[in-house]
């Protein structure tokens, strides 16, 4: 009580005077709660002939002593330092106390984490007079960081592989006893008692080398076979897989194919050319990238272009964010070491309103514009494993500040021998990122479509365009339909059954990219699963703003399967096609008063490319369903594995050792049945005689 009056009280005299000039010599500021080991603080006026001094007030008794000009520049374990100056001096108050916690058996430190409390007082006095005076309140930590000096008993890491790191995992609080941790070193045998019969079991209780099932002298199988004894591992309880290895020998790396394909280290031929997926490298040995659009669904500047991955994108920028691709002198990598120029074609956009999504109330004559890149198309020819051309076409246009600008840039792979863009890349089978082929069999022009949304601008349904689905791209777009409160609901679902069955203008889908027109054969007719029938009940909505079943979800399934390869190159078949449809409860969203106002109903349409084996998998035989001890699977001892260490899957050590000792125990067991024979003892026992 007396520690808050004080403070208050300190407030208020630190509060210049009402009437107190602006020329008057102050402290600024004129009160510091001070948190650290030294604070500064300002003399506003002239300092010539002007004495400073610091003083302790007594805040145990609750009363702050009157100021005088008795002080010093030192005060207990407080310094005064004043550099002087023309009309300002810098007052610097520093604390020479060690604020180091207390060690066991350390004096000359702070007994307790709130070191110092304590409050001084600066005089400013010229004479006997005070002219100002500057109150702090110091409020210090001790500092937790050790500063003394280091033991040279360092604490020796044991390895891991014989000892375990953590011998009591479940002490969780240092200096104190866990509850339940009966290893704790902290826990007094008082209070074992107490929860001696509740320990925690296992690793995290202590036990951590526990032996295993397969050692010789390990009792905790309940049910031990017959050949345990000639199978099981005589080795010390020290000697356990769940620390380490049994021992170190070599050991080869098994060849798993990486995630990751490394860029090349110095200049010079590919390995073996390009393959499907490879990213095209540069003649300084660097990715070749182009704008595509992230999973996310925002486009990234710097991404690597696949080989034989075509990809049409579009990607939103300003002239503030506009930023160069990559230049296109750039040389190619062909795949045989030799570098390839680009082929540059430069246009000049005509009409700009199909890539200018949205403009703001600016004048272009007022605004800045710059010409910048409004399409990019690339056309990579190769043959086998490498690149023979590239041709690039660029269209260029100005875009001004204030306009959105949407960007295309399409990278198509052709390859050299074809012809015709159907017969891409020399296999019949799709590749990741074409188009899906599609065919109306009920009209004249068989030619269909199969496309998903592209929205633009608000985002509205009657703004947005098509994009044709993509083979191997699993997609979601959707758009956003306008909905009055009085809408009709049977009208509802119409319309918006009518704006998902617009982008499916197509009775079939080709199963192959070259698929001909034709050959019924080489097309599959899409399944459709309408959201109503006769067997369904569908409520007309006896609410206002409110319908429910309405199809605002379109699922597009595609399966497919690799039904072989072309130079290398899976051959892909589409096997068949399903749409379906998900109904939502659509309810009119309005705010604290429901007006006749315009509402936004979203409806989407989603693609997921399912992958089937080619052939069916051979189904289980009645030995197998029923005999589940030879099911490599479901047991932990594997008979048909018995001779695994000397197959090539087994990498625990080199072939040629595995191969060596393998031949030698066959050698010794031949060797074994030879001499338990009756003939042979014959044999030797003539022989001797």
């Amino acid at each position: 009580m007396a520690a808050a009056f004080l403070r208050a009280l300190l407030l208020l005299l630190a509060a210049p005077c009402p009437g107190q000039r602006a020329r008057h010599p102050v402290f600024q500021p004129s009160f510091i709660h001070m948190s650290g080991p030294s604070v500064n603080s300002f003399f506003l006026g002239e300092s010539s002939g002007i004495n400073f001094s610091i003083s302790s007030v007594d805040e145990e008794a609750g009363k702050l002593q009157l100021a005088n000009c008795n002080g010093g520049e030192r005060a207990g374990d407080w310094n005064l330092n004043v550099t002087s100056g023309t009309s300002t001096s810098k007052v610097t108050i520093s604390s020479t106390r060690n604020l180091q916690l207390c060690l066991p058996n350390a004096t000359d430190c702070c007994t307790t984490p709130l070191c110092v409390v304590e409050t001084l007082q600066v005089s400013a006095c010229r004479g006997s007079v005070i002219v100002a005076h500057l109150l702090i309140q110091a409020e210090i930590y001790a500092n937790s960081s050790f500063a003394g000096n280091v033991s040279e008993n360092a604490t020796i890491i044991p390895n891991q592989v014989f000892q375990p790191l953590g011998s009591c995992p479940c002490d969780l609080t240092a200096g104190a006893c866990d509850v339940r941790c009966c290893c704790d070193p902290e826990c007094t045998p008082d209070l074992k008692e107490l929860f001696n019969g509740s320990c925690f079991t296992g690793v995290f209780g202590g036990d951590v080398n526990p032996p295993f099932d397969q050692l010789c002298s390990s009792q905790s199988m309940e049910y031990t076979p017959d050949w345990f004894p000639f199978l099981c591992v005589q080795s010390s309880i020290d000697n356990t897989p769940f620390l380490g290895y049994f021992y170190h020998g070599s050991t080869s790396t098994p060849r798993v194919p990486s995630f990751k394909i490394p860029l090349q280290t110095s200049p010079g031929k590919l390995f073996t050319g390009y393959t499907q997926g490879d990213p095209i490298i540069t003649e300084e040995n660097e990715y070749f990238t182009i704008p595509q659009q992230s999973m996310a669904g925002q486009c990234v500047g710097n991404a690597p272009v696949a080989y034989l991955q075509n990809f049409d994108v579009r990607c939103l920028t300003t002239l503030a964010s506009y930023k160069e691709g990559l230049p296109h002198g750039v040389r190619i990598n062909s795949g045989t070491g030799d570098f390839i120029q680009q082929n540059v074609i430069s246009r000049t956009i005509t009409d700009r309103g199909k890539f200018i999504t949205q403009s703001e109330s600016l004048h272009t004559a007022e605004a800045l514009c710059q010409n910048v890149t409004f399409v990019e198309h690339y056309t990579f020819i190769w043959k086998d494993e490498n690149i023979e051309q590239i041709n690039v076409t660029v269209f260029l246009g100005s875009l001004c500040a204030g306009e959105i600008l949407t960007q295309r840039f399409t990278v198509e792979f052709l390859g050299l021998e074809s012809s015709d863009a159907t017969e891409l890349f020399g296999n019949p089978g799709y590749q990741v990122g074409r188009p899906v082929r599609a065919a109306n069999m009920n009209s004249s022009d068989t030619f269909g479509s199969l496309n998903i949304w592209q929205p633009a601008g608000r985002g509205l349904c009657t703004s947005a365009t098509y994009t044709p689905v993509l083979f191997g791209l699993d997609s979601l777009s959707g758009c956003l339909l306008e909905v009055g409160i009085n809408e009709d609901c049977s009208l509802l679902r119409g319309k918006v059954t009518e704006e998902l069955n617009s982008l499916i203008q197509a009775t079939h889908v080709g199963k192959r990219d070259n698929s001909s027109y034709s050959d019924l054969n080489d097309w599959v007719e899409i399944i459709r699963l309408d959201p109503f029938n006769s067997d369904t009940n569908v409520s007309t909505g006896s609410l206002k703003g409110i319908c429910p079943d309405i199809p605002a979800n379109l699922n597009i399934h595609i399966i497919f399967a690799e039904v072989g390869a072309v130079q290398g190159i899976p051959r892909q078949e589409i096997l068949a096609v399903q749409i379906s449809y998900s109904t939502v409860i659509w309810q009119f969203q309005c705010g604290l008063i429901c007006e006749n106002s315009i509402s936004f109903l979203p409806i989407t349409a989603s693609v997921q490319f399912i992958k089937v084996p080619a052939q069916p998998p051979i189904p289980m035989t009645r030995y197998q369903i029923n005999y589940t001890e030879f099911d490599c699977n479901r047991n932990d001892v594997c008979w048909p594995q018995l001779f695994y260490p000397l197959t090539r899957f087994y990498t625990g050590e080199p072939y040629h050792h595995c191969l060596a000792k393998g031949l030698s125990l066959a050698f010794l067991l031949v060797l074994a049945a030879i001499m338990s024979n009756p003939w042979f003892s014959k044999f030797w026992n003539s022989s001797l005689g």
